[in-house]
């Protein structure tokens, strides 16, 4: 049910910019989603679609670009793509690690009409 809050802050984001803009209507928004947060593509979609009725955005096209996971071990400094289930460094068996990417969650562009 998170989607439901992070699409009408995304929603929010979008309409203020367009209205800045001044544009007449909103073409795409192109999302950049971790991974890790949890989100649900197909869940802000439709969350989408009964929010943005009748504003600007409404018939706007959702594009999602998932960031996978990824660490650096703090012991060896190398980066590596996280597992689910194994948070160990695959070069030094480590376990300090510091999450560098799959936590995004932003409006990358607002492409207009």
């Amino acid at each position: 049910m998170h989607e439901f809050a992070i699409t009408q802050s995304m929603c929010d984001i979008v309409l203020e910019q367009a209205k800045k803009a001044r544009v007449k209507k909103v073409g795409k928004i192109n999302l950049v989603i971790g991974e890790m947060t949890g989100v649900v593509g197909d869940c802000v979609q439709f969350y989408f679609d009964f929010i943005s009725r009748g504003t600007l955005a409404e018939g706007a096209a959702l594009s999602f670009v998932m960031v996978p996971p990824k660490a650096r071990c703090r012991d060896c400094d190398k980066l590596f793509d996280l597992k689910e289930f194994d948070w160990t460094c695959p070069y030094c068996g480590g376990n300090s690690l510091q999450i560098v990417a799959g936590k995004e969650l932003f409006v990358e562009s607002i492409e207009v009409e």
